[in-house]
């Protein structure tokens, strides 16, 4: 199989790159430069150069794919624009590719995440109502434009929702080691709020399962269902690195003040379920950041030794 992959060299992109080769396909990545497009090249994956603000730049290389996994963001100020701009373009390209007689349904994978849910203080499967926390308002409204593509089956269409990810350098959790390592950890609010979390590998396991599966379709969650306090992930960090760091809880208003809509989802208490991904026959390997943590610092070392 061949798979269209945007995000490549992003955090969750990367990992699902990995996924991909580890489980024997193949991919053709979009990439925003010639470096990056060397580097993916280096791992027998087909890079294409392009923008996802630029449909022309990508779409044609989609359709000659089987499916794609959308894992790319564009950050700017125009993100959501963009991201509806890639969505459409890929969804058509899939049904051009549909159209086109092809045996297998061509599938769409969309990632959303778990953010559009809102406060969930009791365990919040696939089918809860959203309520999304306004950081991310928008994004229900692009899950919906994803699955009504698959709607009439001529593709199978799934929206992707993971929890807040962590291994390797990059992501939320990272920063709380990279904070513990440099002797502060600045915590939103009580640290009584629970967050729902996924090892990199473990989501990336997910898509790949998801895309070879012809009877995956629609939502699903991807998270360890630990349910762990955000203060009890810090305490586990900071008595792991070699000096403990001061551990500050900054009142909401005060973050809200410099983080904006990103302290308010930082701070939301989440405790989510992923019965349709389990239903698959897919399990997380890892069950906790708390409890992974020795494993957690290795990996970042090692990750910030090979960027630097």
């Amino acid at each position: 199989m061949r798979v269209f992959l945007t995000g490549a060299t992003g955090y969750v992109g990367s990992a699902v790159l990995d996924s991909i080769i580890r489980a024997g396909h193949q991919a053709t990545a979009l990439v925003r430069d010639p470096e990056k497009a060397e580097n993916v090249a280096r791992r027998g994956v087909l890079p294409v150069i392009g923008d996802l603000s630029n449909p022309a730049s990508y779409a044609a290389q989609a359709e000659t794919c089987e499916g794609v996994i959308h894992a790319g963001f564009d950050y700017s100020k125009r993100g959501e624009a963009i991201d509806r701009v890639a969505i459409e373009t890929l969804v058509g390209a899939m049904r051009r590719r549909a159209s086109a007689g092809q045996a297998r349904t061509p599938f769409f994978i969309y990632t959303s995440g778990i953010w559009v849910i809102g406060k969930a203080a009791r365990p919040a499967k696939e089918d809860v109502a959203l309520n999304p926390t306004p950081l991310v308002a928008w994004r229900p409204a692009h899950e919906r434009l994803a699955l009504e593509a698959g709607v009439e089956g001529v593709l199978r269409t799934m929206v992707v929702r993971p929890g807040i990810v962590y291994g390797g350098n990059r992501g939320i959790i990272a920063d709380l080691v990279k904070d513990a390592t440099n002797g502060l950890v600045r915590v939103i609010g009580s640290g009584k709020q629970h967050w729902p979390c996924i090892y990199d590998h473990d989501l990336a396991d997910l898509y790949v399962k998801l895309a070879t599966q012809d009877e995956a379709g629609g939502v699903y969650h991807a998270n360890d269902e630990a349910d762990e306090r955000v203060s009890d992930i810090v305490e586990a960090i900071a008595a792991h690195v070699k000096m403990r760091p001061d551990i500050r809880y900054v009142p909401l208003p005060e973050a809200r003040a410099k983080l904006g809509d990103y302290a308010d989802a930082l701070a939301l208490d989440q405790k989510i379920r992923s019965p349709r991904a389990r239903a698959l026959g897919w399990a997380p390997t890892l069950h906790s950041v708390a409890g992974s943590v020795a494993r957690l610092l290795e990996e970042f070392r090692t990750a910030s030794r090979e960027a630097a």
